[in-house]
């Protein structure tokens, strides 16, 4: 027998023996029989209101939850109806004309209509919301400086109900992917009278979300919350479309331990992992019809650093930082071959965009940048610590810059780790001198990526901050008169930001899951979207489960 098939048989007895050991019916055989989606989630998440929350977890939540005036249709990425059945621009793609769905409802039953986004994103955009998306919604006119509170009159802003089915969106300039943003949550409709019944429009984390509260619009509503085991949402009957939502409902289980994670999956408790065990890699892609499921993911891994404090303050620390790290060994060794190094903040393939390569490995360079800075060999350094959030994987990742950066340069690094939503808050109060961080596109454009450093930005956790940076991307390349011209603004922006260093990219993501095959209705795109409208379990495919 050759090799690769002892192998793969190896790996299979293993597999078949520790998913038959648990007894009783799975939730996976009984999720296909029912309808019932097992999908696992990630952290547990910091919250279910569109314009507060900022992670993936929550994402998945909310989109099931929700569904904005365009959707992503899960096979092409393209945007397709949601809200609003139809959208017109003026001839110089300045205003937006969007066409409500007349059968578009809240899950209580109220009609939805065009004055709920005037609401809607008056709130998003309003100062006191602490929204960290608000950015999303800057290229509509006035939005910018309502949200920065230059502009105090919310019906400056370039948005209208021009009747109960018809919205007018002005924008700054023609801007290529306003229609994808509308799939982004943070572009959502809220249900207004609920969110007033428990406080002010811009209160944080009411009681609006909870289980007995939340008014939705999407196609599932929230039917449990169980802190730390499972979020339950079963089929909405109100939801415009129900007739093509196939799934009854949706559990969600924060798998914030990968490894349990990977367990549950192989014991059929999951239909869906967010993640697989790096080491697991190999062993899954060993098997014949393997669940594991890998494909190229809009994404990068990086870390953030806070410029404000010592040492990194010193550009030329940073530099020697990023330029002593070995991207083409983390990826091959800690990273199983499933990531691509990276060197810049947008990851290739954004609509044909490549991003410029400033540096790269140079551990000459990187000591005598050290040194120049006042630690040469390493002497006279005060310390530096990276902060993560709790993951084996990132802990895997922190350890081998650890290494890299005493083998490299002589310095000490501590690591320390944070469970998700102390470190949500730890980076939003710069409260980190480096600091794990992943960027997954919210829409297909590097714009996305390049976005994130404006001076003042939500998600600007670095204190990067130049004016010729924030006009690039404001203003210039929203004129561009073509793709090209637009993308060497971006290429200009990019390279300046890369050679201040605020962060220190280390590897574009692919996406990587466990997937059962009864699973349908889940194609690998560049996003690693799911529209859970599309999704089916097939009742005929064999679980592989044991029972």
């Amino acid at each position: 027998m050759p090799l690769n098939r002892l192998k793969t048989l190896v790996v299979l007895v293993f597999f078949s023996t520790l998913v038959a050991c648990g007894g009783g019916e799975s939730n996976v055989s009984s999720g296909n029989r029912e309808g019932i989606l097992h999908y696992g989630n990630g952290s547990e998440p910091q919250g279910l209101d569109p314009h507060v929350v900022t992670g993936v977890p929550e994402n998945h939540l909310i989109r099931a939850l929700f569904e904005g005036l365009a959707v992503k249709n899960p096979y092409t990425l393209e945007p397709e109806p949601g809200v609003a059945e139809s959208w017109d621009f003026s001839e110089d793609g300045r205003i937006i004309t969007f066409h409500l769905n007349p059968r578009a409802k809240w899950s209580n039953g109220d009609p939805m209509t065009a004055q709920d986004y005037v609401w809607s994103w008056q709130r998003a955009l309003n100062p006191a919301m602490g929204n960290l998306y608000a950015y999303m919604l800057f290229p509509v006119k006035n939005a910018k400086a309502y949200a920065t509170g230059d502009l105090a009159d919310p019906e400056q802003l370039g948005v209208k109900a021009l009747d109960k089915l018809t919205l007018q969106v002005t924008l700054n300039e023609p801007t290529p992917y306003f229609i994808q943003l509308m799939d982004h949550y943070s572009t959502f409709a809220v249900h207004r009278p609920t969110i007033e019944k428990f406080g002010k429009s811009t209160d944080r984390f009411t009681k609006w979300t909870r289980v007995e509260n939340m008014v939705s619009n999407g196609a599932f509503k929230l039917s449990q919350w169980r802190l730390n085991r499972r979020i339950v949402m079963e089929k909405s009957t109100t939801y415009w479309d129900a007739d093509k939502v196939k799934l009854n409902g949706i559990v969600f289980y924060p798998t914030e331990n990968i490894v349990s994670e990977e367990r549950m999956f192989r014991a059929g408790q999951l239909h869906y992992t967010q993640v697989i065990p790096l080491e697991k890699i190999p062993v899954y892609q060993a098997m014949e019809n393997t669940p594991y499921v890998q494909a190229p993911y809009l994404g990068t891994y990086f870390f953030l650093i806070n410029t404000k404090v010592p040492p990194v303050d010193d550009v030329r620390v940073r530099q020697a930082l990023s330029m002593a790290v070995d991207r083409d060994t983390l990826a091959a060794t800690v990273m199983q071959k499933s990531v691509y190094p990276a060197y810049s903040i947008t990851p290739p393939g954004a609509l044909g965009y490549k991003p410029p390569k400033v540096f790269g490995y140079d551990l000459e360079k990187a000591r005598a940048l050290l040194a120049e800075a006042g630690y040469p060999n390493g002497e006279g350094w005060p310390g530096l610590e990276i902060t993560y959030n709790t993951s084996e994987s990132h802990r895997k990742i922190a350890v081998a810059l650890q290494q890299m950066w005493k083998e490299a340069l002589d310095i000490e690094v501590t690591i320390a780790n944070q469970e998700w939503k102390v470190y949500l808050d730890s980076v939003t109060q710069m409260n980190f001198q480096v600091a794990r961080r992943g960027w997954i596109g919210d829409y297909v454009d590097p714009n996305n990526f390049l976005d994130l450093y404006l001076t003042g930005g939500g998600n600007n956790n670095t204190g990067f901050a130049d004016p010729h940076y924030d006009d690039l991307i404001l203003r210039k390349a929203p004129q561009a008169k073509s793709r090209e011209e637009r993308f060497a603004i971006f290429t200009e922006a990019e390279t300046m930001l890369m050679k201040e260093m605020p962060i220190i990219p280390v590897y574009t993501y692919t996406s990587k899951h466990l997937i059962n095959p009864s699973v349908r209705g889940v194609p690998s795109n560049l996003m690693d979207s799911i529209n859970f409208k599309y999704v089916w379990l097939d009742l005929e495919t064999k679980t592989g489960t044991g029972e």
